[in-house]
Order: structure tokens, then sequence, then C-alpha cells
């Protein structure tokens, strides 16, 4: 495994994390702008501020799991399905590419979400116990 391979990885899921960490405290302190997210890009109107609270906590520990690289399956493979329904529910914003030109950084998000996903085993520094898989080259 290339010395390199360990440190790129780590960049990767700081740089997954920096989104996620923000996206969960505009939950917890911006409840009434969550809301608005929530109507607009998933049609979900009408859910109450306990309710953000509610899903920015669960998305904090998420989160924080993720960037300690804990559970890396479930929790690399959590971040990598939320990021997923993120970017599609978008969609109506990249048919307007001009107009909606940051909408477009979710794509290479969302390649690095899965890179890392698949590679997760290779993700060495992490406070998770589980080994680096050994492979050889044929």
């Amino acid at each position: 495994m290339p010395k390199q391979l360990s440190l790129a990885l780590l960049m990767l899921r700081l740089g997954i994390f920096s989104v996620f960490l923000f996206w969960s405290l505009d939950k917890l302190l911006r409840p009434e702008h969550a809301a608005k997210v929530f109507d607009v890009f998933f049609g979900l109107a009408g859910l109450g501020e306990n309710v953000f609270y509610v899903i920015g906590v669960a998305q904090l520990v998420l989160v924080l799991a993720f960037v300690a690289g804990l559970l890396k399956t479930w929790t690399y493979g959590i971040i990598l399905a939320l990021h997923t329904v993120s970017t599609l529910a978008s969609f109506g914003k990249y048919l307007q590419p001009f107009d909606n030109l940051l909408f477009f950084a979710a794509w290479p998000m969302l390649a690095a979400c899965l890179a890392l996903f698949l590679l997760r085993d290779y993700d060495t520094w992490t406070l998770s116990r589980k080994a680096a898989v050994a492979t050889t080259a044929d």
C-alpha cells in the first residue's frame, strides 16, 4: 500500500467532515433554515423545530464517528447515502448551471464519499481497531 494513500484518505475524510459538520450545526443553530431546505429540496414542509434538533444531534453523532473512522462500513456508507440523496434532490439546480454554480460542488464531494467508502479498509489513520487489508500486486 502506498504510504500516501492513508494520508489521502484522511484528507478526504476531513474534507467531507467539514461540510457535514456545518450541515449538522445548521440544524441545531438555525432550525428555521433547515426547515426551508427540507421543504424546498425534499418536499417535507411543516416539520417542527424539535425535529431538526433531533436530526441535528443524530447527524452530529454520525459525523463525529465518521471523522474518527469508527464503524467505517456503517458511518462511511451512511454519509455516502445521505450525500447521494442530497445531491440528487438538487437535480433541478443542475438544469440551470450558470445560475447555480455552487451546487456543482456536490458532485466532486459525492465522488470523494464514494472513493472513501470503497477504500475504507485502507483508511488507517482512524480510531478504529480494524487493520488495513493486505493486498498483493498481480
